[in-house]
């Protein structure tokens, strides 16, 4: 008969090598506990929002991992130089997220709410990105609960202010 100590080995075994992998296949930037990111205004529909800004690919793979949730009145907004199917994960998160997708003209093009964040090794090896239905220039990323709270549908349009 098989003892506790003899089944926790192998698992335990298997959390530590999944664990070195996910933090070598980190890239090295998104590794750092404080990266400065530009700031901005955008309004969606008449709510204005601060953004930190993540216009280049550094920025993008570290987006707002690590970082404390945010005010309702703020957010993180993802530059793409040319349209495309950019996908978002959840990678080191400390909240849920809602996400919305929008074209070069400001229209939202797909809106995903309460993405929850992949933070413990099991939820690391299954932690799914998010693919929207159609191309995208910028990414809005806001705190769980925006959405809903202020009305936003796929007829809700981005007005960029300042980035």
């Amino acid at each position: 008969m098989t003892t506790r100590a003899q089944a926790l080995i192998p698992i335990t075994i298997a959390a530590v090598i999944i664990g070195v992998i996910g933090m070598i296949t980190l890239p090295s930037d998104s590794k750092l506990e404080s990266v400065e990111f530009p700031r901005g205004t955008i309004m969606i529909d008449d709510i204005p929002l601060e953004v930190q800004i993540a216009d280049s690919e550094p920025r993008r793979v570290r987006g707002l991992m690590f970082q404390d949730q945010l005010p309702f009145d703020q957010g993180m907004i993802f530059v793409f130089d040319k349209p495309g199917l950019y996908s978002i994960w959840m990678l080191n998160m400390q909240f849920s997220l809602d996400m919305i997708w929008f074209d070069h003209d400001g229209n939202i093009v797909h809106i995903e709410k309460n993405v929850p964040p992949c933070k413990t090794v099991v939820e690391i090896t299954s932690c799914q990105s998010i693919v929207p239905d159609n191309e995208a220039s910028y990414v809005l990323e806001v705190t769980s609960g925006f959405v809903d709270q202020n009305n936003i549908t796929k007829d809700s349009k981005l007005t960029i202010i300042s980035i």
